[in-house]
């Protein structure tokens, strides 16, 4: 689409969760990159025929790993990107503990310019919560906001200090903006590379226990409580870290959580199914069925706010190793939205609207980006999804540099045919386009 000229997606099923909106047979107007009403149009010059097709507006995945600066034989900005333009998310909060890790305002802006400069999503720099992710030092929260920082997290490097995590939520209560936490005490899963149950017996592989994630789930709601501040679970896969932010809610205390699609769609099993390939090595690792079930009633109960794929690419080297070795990490970009759609849409756990909220309406409150959907004057960030095409995962297709996925294989419903960011088509049909710049919100 040329410069001023006027676009038409028509006959689209509109699933709009930031207005609320399920409407079939809209038509969607776009000009200069923007959402314009049809009384502001003037004769389009390309019309998309979208009939049978779902149109999602923005769809975010709140966390990922991009890998960049540093570690750029796994994922780059670039190559990260392109895999979410593939899977059709718009837009992406980047995880902070690359080489350096992200802990100044100079890096979250770099971050920033590169995901601009690649021009394929909307790339959300996260700050790190302490210096250097090392637990002992608060980052300079303020000027990381800023520079452009959505939150704060040092994910792969829980907060063990209870006192550091009081202080980051008071801190950044006064941005404000969120904390984001890989909840897990240290002392009770140092050393385990699955679930503590069955089949890692079975496997003579060492276990994580459900707990040492609980047990700071608990310890971070209290210190909400304590503080006013804004904290994010991420990837929670126990029964009693979802009763934790239960409690928050039922407290009103300023908690939200994720899940990731691979906690909805496996359970451990899977272990036994690949054996012992570190494909299905990731942390938190793999549930049994029981706390597969519990962590889907969550996201039907309206306790869980985020699915988020936790994106974490490995070079295929890293992930031959063996399994107490290899790294843990998941490719999901690619499979996130078909997961969703199989997960919870298509078994009739969730209706679309309330499914597709889950990477809307639910990370764009958590990040506090206060996108206003498919409004006249929004920016034209959106999604076409064919809702009935089966398809089967192949990792040596993916964009992204990582092929390490235990869904390979496995047959999914639903698949993004064209992903758009600011006007601009970024994927079609499968493929991506090198879009260039686009405009930024």
């Amino acid at each position: 689409m040329g410069n001023g000229g006027v676009m038409v997606v028509r006959g689209a099923r509109v699933i709009d969760p930031y207005r609320q909106i399920d409407s079939r047979d809209e038509d969607v107007w776009i000009a200069d990159g923007h959402i314009v009403s049809p009384a502001q149009a003037v004769s389009p010059s390309v019309v998309v025929n979208a009939s049978h097709l779902w149109l999602v507006p923005r769809l975010i995945d709140m966390h990922v790993h991009f890998r960049e600066p540093g570690q750029t034989w796994k994922e780059t900005i670039a190559t990260g990107s392109r895999a979410a333009a593939h899977g059709g998310i718009v837009a992406v909060a980047a995880m902070p503990n690359t080489e350096p890790v992200v802990d100044t305002p100079e890096l979250v802006e770099w971050v920033q310019h590169r995901g601009q400069a690649v021009g394929l999503v909307r790339v959300l720099p996260l700050g790190a919560i302490t210096v250097g992710s090392r637990g002992e030092e608060l980052a300079d929260l303020y000027r990381m906001h800023q520079a452009g920082a959505v939150g704060f997290s040092d994910d792969g490097n829980p907060v063990s200090s209870a006192a550091m995590m009081r202080a980051a939520l008071s801190y950044a209560r006064t941005l404000p903006a969120a904390v984001i936490n890989h909840a897990q005490e240290r002392s009770l899963s140092e050393g385990g590379v699955v679930h503590e149950g069955r089949c890692a017996h079975r496997l003579g592989l060492a276990g994580m226990p459900e707990v040492a994630e609980s047990s700071m789930v608990w310890r971070d709601v209290l210190l909400a409580g304590l503080t006013g501040g804004r904290l994010h679970e991420a990837h929670l896969s126990t029964m009693a870290s979802v009763e934790a932010i239960g409690y928050a809610k039922q407290h009103h205390y300023r908690v939200t959580a994720e899940v990731t699609p691979h906690h909805l769609l496996l359970n451990e099993e899977v272990l036994l199914q690949w054996g012992y390939d570190p494909v299905t090595k990731v942390n938190p690792p793999i549930r049994p069925e029981a706390t597969r079930q519990a962590l889907l009633k969550a996201v039907q109960s309206g306790l869980i706010d985020v699915l988020a794929s936790d994106h974490a690419p490995h070079h295929d080297d890293d992930k031959a190793k063996p399994y107490p070795e290899a790294p843990f990490g998941i490719s999901g970009l690619e499979t996130i939205v078909a997961a969703l759609m199989t997960a919870l849409v298509q078994p009739g756990c969730m209706s679309p609207l309330e499914a597709f909220g889950l990477m809307t309406t639910g990370p764009d409150r958590v990040l506090g980006l206060g996108f206003p959907g498919l409004r006249a004057g929004a920016l034209a960030d959106l999604t076409l999804i064919d809702p009935q095409k089966v398809w089967t995962v192949d990792p040596d297709r993916f964009y992204s540099l990582g092929h390490n996925t235990p869904l390979a294989g496995m047959q999914l419903r639903g698949q993004a045919l064209a992903t758009m960011v600011g006007g601009q088509w970024t994927m079609q049909e499968g493929e991506v386009l090198d879009a260039g710049l686009f405009a930024v919100s």
